[in-house]
């Protein structure tokens, strides 16, 4: 089965849209076992990318660049229905600023602070009238749902002894980019990328490792990650690629512990 608009995307439905702002909607499959934090906010960013691809005639599209801050307000199960918003503050053949916020039940799961996409040509990475015939599906009837197999098997290569660095201080693993995966079918059919929301998924368990060895004021106390601020993705991440992923304690009070995550 071909692969496009399934394998990584995450919009269904588009339910409104004006030059300042898109609403939509993604029905999280049933069948995974979980839809991590990264991939709600690469939801929205997917919603906001619609509304930029479609404001050049499909001729340009944005790609992952910065974020000023992701706030991580709750957890989403399988079966919840996302409710997305992105409110675009430019939109231009160089590059787009937004933000936005996915909601479950109610409840806001993800907020999206000043992102920058940077704008490339569409014929790189996709065909235009693929896309033009994807959106004008979202914005009638809808897609099927269901689509998404699931978050692929990522895993960090711990790196012992004093390369590891101090306990509760620093934490280093290595991770080697698959070269062929479902998701390059989607992300992108033109040119293979990996997804920079799996880089941030998998740098938010380096983080969240690090956090389980930092004492915490009580003993009964946890840490629990909020917030994700300064996110810059400086280049294409190709298959194949080598990855060297490090995170260190920077700061730590008896109320919160900011921690520094980089990837080379």
């Amino acid at each position: 089965m071909d692969q496009h608009f399934r394998a990584f995307s995450f919009v269904d439905r588009i339910t409104a849209m004006t030059p300042k702002n898109i609403a939509g909607a993604y029905a999280i499959p049933e069948r995974i076992s979980a839809f991590p934090a990264s991939l709600v906010a690469e939801a929205v960013g997917q919603l906001a990318a619609w509304s930029a691809m479609a404001s050049t005639n499909f001729q340009r599209r944005p790609v992952a660049g910065l974020a000023a801050k992701i706030e991580l307000l709750d957890s989403v199960r399988p079966g919840q229905l996302l409710e997305l918003s992105a409110d675009l503050q430019s939109v231009d053949d160089e590059a787009i600023a937004y933000g936005g916020v996915a909601h479950a039940q109610g409840k806001p799961i993800i907020r999206l602070h000043d992102c920058v996409g940077h704008m490339v040509l569409v014929t790189d990475f996709d065909d235009p009238q693929a896309l033009r015939d994807r959106f004008s599906l979202l914005c009638g009837p809808g897609a099927d749902a269901g689509g998404f197999p699931g978050t692929p098997l990522l895993t960090l290569e711990p790196q012992n002894g004093e390369t590891a660095g101090p306990t509760g201080q620093q934490l280093r693993a290595a991770f080697r980019v698959p070269s062929s995966a479902p998701f390059f079918a989607d992300h992108f059919p033109r040119r293979a990328v990996f997804p920079g929301s799996l880089l941030m998924h998998m740098n938010l368990e380096l983080a969240a490792a690090l956090a389980c060895q930092i004492p915490t004021p009580t003993p009964n106390a946890l840490w629990r990650l909020a917030s994700v601020s300064d996110v810059k993705l400086r280049t294409f991440i190709e298959p194949g690629e080598q990855l060297e992923c490090e995170s260190r304690l920077s700061e730590r009070s008896d109320h919160h512990a900011i921690v520094a995550v980089e990837t080379r």
